[in-house]
């Protein structure tokens, strides 16, 4: 069986710095975000799952003139200390309630922290924690624990719990316990 090398990170996002090797780093970091991260992960993402549940997504800041602007906005007005999209925002004062035009980035959040202080859904994790493959890997009393607190409000445990949870249904899936 032959086996590929794997690239090391370097060797990989060298050639884009190299395409703006005389650029503030600021620039570097934003242009690394979109040759690699941006079209090769996050929009591709967005795409596949948009795509699988009949939804049509737009990105209208990715507009061609849009980003030629953008683009060519000095650093004081794209980032500073206090925040990122500085001239975006200071556009949609003019526009927008304040605590909207100063909304932090939230991409497109999955609600498990509420949906795990659901009856429904503790019901069915809490199923999992107490299995027997949990048991193999975890003190599933602890587990509980974790799940109950959260449930009840008193801690949010979103997290921890769902990176349980999917290794479990990840488990479930690839291994077969007999």
């Amino acid at each position: 069986m032959k086996f590929e090398a794997i690239q090391e990170p370097m060797d990989i996002t060298r050639p884009f710095y190299n395409q703006v090797k005389h650029e503030d780093d600021i620039t570097k970091m934003q242009y690394l975000d979109m040759h690699l991260w941006l079209a090769g992960d996050i929009l591709l993402k967005a795409d596949k799952m948009s795509m699988a549940h009949c939804l049509e997504v737009r990105v209208p800041f990715l507009d061609r003139e849009v980003f030629r602007v953008a683009s060519r906005l000095p650093i004081r007005h794209r980032v500073s200390k206090k925040g990122t999209k500085l001239a975006f925002r200071k556009a949609a004062f003019s526009h927008l309630p304040e605590e909207t035009a100063n909304r932090r980035k939230l991409g497109f959040p999955v609600p498990i922290r509420i949906w795990l202080r659901e009856e429904k859904y503790y019901n069915i994790v809490k199923a999992h924690f107490t299995g027997s493959v949990a048991g193999k890997y975890f003190h599933a009393n602890a587990l509980v624990e974790l799940l109950d607190e959260h449930y009840h409000g008193k801690q949010d445990n979103s997290r921890k719990i769902w990176t349980v949870f999917m290794f479990l249904l990840w488990h479930s899936e690839f291994f077969y316990d007999i």
